[in-house]
């Protein structure tokens, strides 16, 4: 069966970590590679498609060829990780399997994954049959490990189901992963989002020639009646084809598109210039279509009339089928009306280039004139990075995460996640490795350790993060047997967006009064047998309770609870006692408090060797954690942590 080739075509590329929701027409890809499985591959039903898309991203980072299967409108589900791994990239391949399913047989819509290929800029193979399945998904991750892009696998229901016999080699167990590398490529901020999406527009155009040498795009025949197809389209063509018999099926040209985006360009060119008109055959929308017209109107040159859902010519929703095609064919071949349907080829062609002009037109009047500036000129600002807060307890959390992996002699991977406590990846803490989208460390953790048991995982999100998306990665990591350490950092708000309720707050949006839902009890109904709550701004518990966490696997979760600094009142501010001090700097150096400085020049004037630090009273908050830190003893102040 197609999906089983698929399968079976992932287990031969190397495949190693493998999640998945179930979603017919895609269901029995993960089944197959579970039963076949040779050894060495992770193989899990996530509790989604997000949670899914995330284990295999995580699963990439580290090196491992990795996959998730949905249905269509299981990628509406996986979206928020899929839109974000392409800015971010991978390293081993990671293919990204989706069955759409015309009809609708068995769901809820109609929808053509190319449009999300395109509008995600992810590159798409389509499949046609079972033989080029099995070939395509190898196509697939070679292409993804190449380019360190993930790739959309594109297939519909006929060709999910269809049969074909298909020499397997041998299945070995896949090569171990070569592990995560630490890199500031794998965190996700705004900066590095905007030169990434630079790189992926310019990047279409070279996608696009190498698409067109692609061996799964073809060119067949030289009649003057052009056919574009992809998919099983091509299958019903071909078939249609063979009824029409060798004499009239030579008058078409026949253009297999099995790279829908970046869409092969120059074949595309070649062929619209060896043919009069085309009609176009595909499954769902005019993906192919739209991307002739667009060559068409790009060249300047040609005028080729083209037929296919956009006139009518094609029906616009639905499965096709070998009948439908061959009835079209007829007609394009004269078997019935040719000069009616010769007419009505100009006609829409005629007002498709009207559009094209209009499109053209407005897109130019919404461009920048070159050489415009602004009349108004101001300075360069200075560089200010964003930074956690003085007195932030997330600092702590992170801090003390950080020493305790440290006094256990682990290497550890920390995933982030979206919110204050992205701003971990800063130096001196440098707690932040991969950060892809809300919820996604919790998984990507998991994708991680099922590709490299060797690595030790944690995962922070903060309290409003895991009720928004971090309670279904955690379902998932129970239920698939992870090892992990989950760091929730409950500062008892929202508080990047404006310190909105959340469910753990106790009051709604209207002011009600409400039960807190209690993170701890919600840990432990899910199944994590070991959950401890902890005040990171209390240094020596923190570490404790870390270490203890180290020592132990499978799932566990640590609840680091102290308020936003921005919530509650400072509780007056610590100073340095100077003629202590020994200029050690420790206090500066690790815990990156904005709070904190050396101090260059002493009391009378001259230059320290050694600067000593100093706490600007403004900005402490008298969190105490510079105190506990300090190995002279010289910072005084609030010492009872809260």
């Amino acid at each position: 069966m197609g999906n089983e080739a698929i399968a079976v075509g992932a287990l031969v590329a190397g495949v190693q970590v493998v999640a998945g929701y179930p979603g017919t027409p895609s269901s029995e890809v993960l089944e197959t590679i579970a039963k076949r499985n040779p050894g060495g591959v992770h193989v899990e039903w996530s509790v989604n498609e997000k949670a899914g898309a995330e284990v295999a991203a995580g699963a990439a980072y580290s090196g491992a060829r990795s996959m998730v299967t949905m249905k269509q409108m299981g990628l509406n589900v996986a979206s928020d990780p899929v839109m974000c791994v392409n800015y971010i990239g991978v390293k081993g391949g990671m293919v990204i399997y989706v069955a759409d399913d015309p009809g609708p047989i068995s769901s809820q819509t109609e929808q053509d994954t190319r449009h999300f290929g395109k509008y995600s800029r992810i590159p798409v193979f389509d499949c046609d049959s079972p033989e080029q399945a099995f070939q395509a998904v190898q196509d697939a991750f070679a292409f993804s490990e190449e380019h360190a892009t993930p790739v959309i696998l594109r297939s519909t229901t006929r060709v999910c189901h269809a049969c074909a016999d298909i020499e397997v080699p041998e299945l070995k167990p896949p090569a171990p992963a070569e592990g995560f590398v630490k890199d500031s490529r794998w965190v996700i901020f705004p900066g590095l989002s905007y030169r990434n999406k630079q790189k992926l527009v310019s990047r279409e155009e070279s996608f696009s020639d190498i698409f067109s040498d692609y061996k799964g795009n073809t060119l067949e025949g030289s009649g003057p009646i052009g056919i574009a197809c992809g998919g099983i389209s091509y299958a019903y063509v071909r078939e249609a084809l063979a009824a029409l018999g060798e004499d009239v099926s030579q008058q078409f040209t026949l253009l297999k598109i099995a790279t829908p985006y970046p869409f092969p360009a120059r074949l595309a060119g070649k062929f619209l210039q060896g043919v009069s008109r085309c009609i176009v055959f595909e499954e769902l929308d005019p993906v192919i279509e739209d991307a002739l017209i667009y060559e068409l109107g790009r060249s300047g040159e040609l005028n080729v009339p083209i037929l296919g859902k956009r006139t009518g010519a094609v029906p616009a929703a639905g499965e096709l089928s070998a009948e439908t095609a061959l009835d079209i064919l007829r007609k394009e071949a004269g078997k019935v009306d040719a000069e009616a349907s010769a007419v009505d080829a100009e006609a829409g062609a005629g007002a498709r280039s009207t559009d094209s002009v209009r499109t053209d037109e407005a897109s130019g009047m919404t461009a920048s004139e070159p050489g415009a500036s602004n009349p108004c000129s101001a300075p360069d600002l200075p560089v200010r990075p964003p930074v956690l807060c003085a007195g932030c307890p997330h600092r702590g959390s992170f801090y003390a995460v950080k020493k305790a992996v440290s006094q256990a002699h682990r290497q550890a991977v920390y995933h982030g996640d979206i919110g204050c406590y992205t701003l971990g990846n800063a130096a001196p803490l440098n707690m932040v490795d991969t950060c892809l989208c809300m919820g996604a460390g919790i998984t990507m953790a998991q994708g991680m350790n099922h590709a490299d048991k060797n690595t030790l995982n944690f995962a922070f999100a903060g309290d409003s993060t895991f009720f928004a998306s971090g309670i279904t990665g955690t379902v998932n990591a129970v239920y698939n047997q992870a090892d992990m350490i989950l760091c929730v950092l409950d500062n008892s708000t929202t508080a990047m967006t404006g310190y909105q309720p959340h469910p753990g707050m106790g009051i709604t949006m209207m002011g009600k009064r409400v039960d807190p839902i209690r993170i701890d009890k919600v840990l432990e109904g899910i199944g994590v047998p070991w959950v401890r709550t902890v005040d990171p701004l209390d240094h020596e518990a923190s570490v404790a309770t870390v270490r203890e966490a180290i020592e132990l696997k499978g799932v566990r979760a640590i609840i680091f609870r102290s308020p936003c600094i921005a919530l509650t009142k400072p509780q007056g501010s610590c100073r340095v006692d100077t003629d202590r001090c020994i200029g050690c700097q420790r206090c500066i150096r690790e815990i990156g408090c904005p709070a904190l400085s050396p101090l260059r020049t002493a009391e009378d004037g001259s230059e320290q060797k050694r600067a000593k630090a100093v706490i600007d009273p403004a900005l402490c908050t008298g969190c105490g954690l510079c105190v506990q830190i300090c190995p002279a003893k010289c910072i005084e102040g609030k010492e009872d942590v809260r």
